[in-house]
């Protein structure tokens, strides 16, 4: 059981290190040598640049008392981070409105350039394909990244697929449930490592559905559970309350794909902006 009256995980480390089988120690040294690596890097990233396997990393986040890898990494990020930092990294106690203001628009501008490096033609144009020949499209997100899934609803409602976005866990993997060949799905997770949205592209993927990733981790359970991966920011922010910059990041590529999308099927879609937008008039003073 976590309490604050426990070592904290540096400490942890340390007194377990002489305990731990040989593959536990490879990792635990890599945590004390690089903590600031292991808080912005997904399982399988410290398991790939450890040299040790998930499983291992896994157990041994287990051995020290956490429940698992993600808990271990709050916890070290709690340790070794600037509280202000769990807000927004570059932020201070002097920073008054207007420098908060403009570090969180040049954080976000930062993402997107380094997003806009990081993406590549091939699964883009993989993606649109899929997704403009789609009868039925959902889309899948938890968190944070539910209102990203949400907003791709409100988007590709216009392209004339079926379209649908599911944050609850069961919901999620019931709709997949139903899905066949004709059908897409496109599971959103900043970490890559969401269990449910990853459950639930898993299942679409078993009934002959097309599926898409959309997260920030190279190596990670969804990208090895999807047809079609795409890439945004790559620094791992598990550890702050919201991965702010990512959002805006996900909204962009989502845009990307609509746009692209809307451009195949140019005529069905506008048509029925026409139709909504003579719908929602009537919600207009």
């Amino acid at each position: 059981m976590e309490n604050e009256q426990q070592p904290n995980s540096i400490n942890r480390l340390r007194s377990m290190l002489s305990s731990l089988s040989v593959k536990e120690q490879t990792a635990a040294r890599y945590m004390l040598e690089k903590p600031e690596e292991v808080i912005h890097s997904s399982i399988s990233e410290l398991a790939e640049k450890s040299g040790v396997a998930e499983a291992t990393v896994f157990r041994l986040c287990k051995r020290l008392g956490y429940k698992g890898y993600q808990a271990f990494k709050i916890a070290l990020a709690r340790d070794i981070v600037h509280p202000m930092e769990n807000i927004h990294e570059e932020i201070t106690e002097e920073d008054n409105i207007l420098h908060i203001t403009r570090k969180i628009f040049l954080s976000s501008i930062e993402a997107m350039k380094d997003t806009l490096a990081l993406l590549e033609n091939e699964p883009l144009e993989a993606a649109v394909e899929c997704l403009a020949r789609a009868k039925k499209i959902d889309f899948y997100g938890s968190g944070g990244s539910g209102v990203i899934a949400l907003d791709a609803y409100h988007k590709f409602l216009r392209t004339g697929a079926q379209v649908i976005a599911h944050t609850d866990s069961h919901l999620q993997v019931m709709s997949a449930s139903l899905l066949d060949a004709e059908c897409v799905a496109v599971g959103i997770s900043h970490s890559g490592s969401n269990i449910d949205v990853v459950e639930a592209i898993q299942v679409a993927r078993e009934r002959g559905a097309k599926t898409i990733g959309i997260s920030s981790t190279m190596k990670s359970p969804l990208t090895r559970a999807v047809d079609i991966s795409i890439y945004t920011t790559s620094r791992e922010t598990l550890f702050r309350s919201e991965a702010m910059a990512s959002r805006l990041v996900q909204l962009s590529v989502i845009d990307a794909l609509y746009v692209g999308v809307a451009t195949r099927k140019q005529d069905v879609t506008l048509k029925n902006l026409q139709k909504i937008r003579e719908s929602i008039a009537i919600k207009r003073y």
